[in-house]
C-alpha cells in the first residue's frame, strides 16, 4: 500500500485507534465517527471571528463553520449521541 498524506493518516489513525465500549456503541460507527471528527478538523477546523471583519470575509467564516457543523453533527450521530448532548460539547 502506498503511504498515506499526514491528513489521510490521521483520518484513517482516528479510524482505527478509537476506543469505545462495544457494548454502549458499535466499534464501526465509532471509528466512522472519529473519522469524520478528524476531518473536520483537518478540512474545515474551529476559527473564532476576529473583532474586525469585513462582511465578505465574515460569509465565508460562516460557512467554513455551517460544514464543520454538519460534519460533526454527522460523527455525533454515528456515536449516538443526542442533540442535546451535541449542544452541551
Amino acid at each position: 500500500m502506498t503511504e498515506l498524506s499526514p491528513a489521510a493518516q490521521a483520518v484513517w489513525d482516528a479510524y482505527e485507534l478509537v476506543d469505545c465500549d462495544p457494548y454502549e456503541i458499535d466499534p464501526r460507527k465509532a471509528g466512522l465517527s472519529a473519522a469524520l471528527e478528524a476531518v473536520a478538523d483537518r478540512v474545515v477546523p474551529y476559527e473564532k471571528a476576529p473583532d474586525l471583519m469585513r462582511s465578505p470575509d465574515l460569509e465565508r467564516l460562516a460557512q467554513r463553520q455551517h460544514t464543520r457543523t454538519q460534519l460533526l453533527a454527522i460523527a455525533d450521530e454515528l456515536r449516538g449521541a443526542t442533540p442535546t448532548e451535541t449542544q452541551q460539547q
